[in-house]
C-alpha cells in the first residue's frame, strides 16, 4: 500500500514538472521578438516630394514676419509753377527739405532760345510724414501755380504678400537644410544644393523688392519745375515805348547777324580783292606799255 501511494506520488511530479517545462517553452517562445522587416530605402528626392504633398496639405503656420498690419502708403507727385526769383525759390526748397529731412535727389537747369525762358527740374525726396508740410510751404512761396498732380497708392496687401513670400522661403530652405544633412548619396546632395540656390535667388529678389518698397513708403518724391522768363518776354504790349525797345533790340539782333555773316564770307571777299589788285596791275602795264610805243 505504501509502495503504491509512493508510486502515484512520484508519477504527479513527474508529470507536474513536464507541464510546468511545457508552459516555460512556451513563454519563452512567446516573449521572442520577430526580427523586424527591411527598411526600403528611399531617396532624398522621394523623401522631399513626400514632405512637400504633407505641406500642402497642413495649414500654413503663422509667420511672424507678417504681423505688421498697418497701411503702408506710397505718395508722389509733380507740380510746376511761375517765379519771378528762380534763385530764391530754389534756396528756398532746399531749406524747406533741410529743416523736414529731405533731400534733393536730381537737379537739372534749361534756357530756352526761342522764348528766353529759363527752366529748373528738381527731383526730391522727403519723409512721407513731412511731405504735406512741405508741399504747403513750397505753393505758398510760388508766384503762380501752373499744374499740379499728387498720387496716393496703397500698397499694405502687397507689403504683405512680399513678407510672406521671403518667410515662407526660408522656412523652405530650412528644410532642404536638414535633408542636405541626411543626404547621403551624391546625386542627392547636388539635386538639394540645386533647390537651395533657386530659393536663395527668390528670397534675395523678394527682399530686394520690399526694400524698395519700405523706400518708397518711408520717404515720398516730388518732381518740381518752375520757370521764370525776362521782363520784355513777359510784359508784352501794343504801346510806342514797348515797340520803340523791341524795334532796337531787332534792330541790333539783325546787325550782329549781318556782321557774323561777313566774317563768314571771308573767302570770297579775299577772292574778290585778289582779283581787283590783278585787274588794276593789268591796267598799269597796258598803260606804260602805250606810253612806249608812242
Amino acid at each position: 500500500m505504501k509502495t503504491y501511494f509512493f508510486l502515484s506520488i512520484s508519477f504527479l511530479l513527474v508529470l507536474t514538472s513536464c507541464k510546468h517545462d511545457t508552459e516555460q517553452k512556451v513563454k519563452v517562445q512567446d516573449v521572442v521578438l520577430t526580427p523586424p522587416p527591411p527598411v526600403e530605402e528611399k531617396s532624398i528626392a522621394a523623401t522631399d516630394q513626400l514632405e512637400d504633398a504633407g505641406t500642402a496639405n497642413k495649414p500654413a503656420a503663422p509667420n511672424p514676419s507678417i504681423t505688421d498690419t498697418a497701411k503702408k502708403i506710397i505718395k508722389e507727385g509733380d507740380i510746376r509753377f511761375e517765379t519771378g526769383n528762380p534763385k530764391a525759390a530754389k534756396q528756398n526748397i532746399v531749406s524747406s527739405l533741410k529743416k523736414l529731412g529731405g533731400y534733393l535727389a536730381e537737379e537739372n537747369e534749361t534756357t530756352s532760345s526761342e522764348t528766353n525762358q529759363k527752366e529748373y527740374s528738381l527731383k526730391i525726396r522727403v519723409p512721407s510724414k513731412n511731405f504735406d508740410v512741405f508741399l504747403n510751404n513750397l505753393t505758398s512761396s510760388a508766384d503762380h501755380i501752373e499744374s499740379k498732380n499728387i498720387h496716393i497708392r496703397d500698397v499694405t496687401t502687397q507689403f504683405i504678400d512680399v513678407r510672406a513670400e521671403i518667410g515662407n522661403n526660408k522656412q523652405l530652405e530650412q528644410r532642404y537644410l536638414q535633408l542636405a544633412a541626411k543626404a547621403t548619396k551624391m546625386t542627392d546632395l547636388l539635386a538639394i544644393e540645386d533647390k537651395l540656390a533657386s530659393i536663395r535667388t527668390a528670397i534675395d529678389s523678394a527682399q530686394g523688392q520690399l526694400n524698395y518698397l519700405s523706400s518708397q513708403v518711408s520717404y515720398s518724391s516730388l518732381d518740381i519745375s518752375f520757370y521764370t522768363r525776362h521782363a520784355g518776354e513777359v510784359n508784352t504790349g501794343n504801346g510806342f515805348g514797348y515797340k520803340f525797345k523791341t524795334a532796337i533790340g531787332e534792330g541790333w539782333e539783325v546787325l550782329q547777324n549781318l556782321f557774323f555773316a561777313l566774317i563768314a564770307l571771308w573767302p570770297l571777299m579775299m577772292g574778290a580783292v585778289i582779283f581787283l589788285l590783278l585787274i588794276r596791275r593789268w591796267k598799269r602795264r597796258r598803260k606804260a606799255n602805250i606810253i612806249t610805243e608812242v
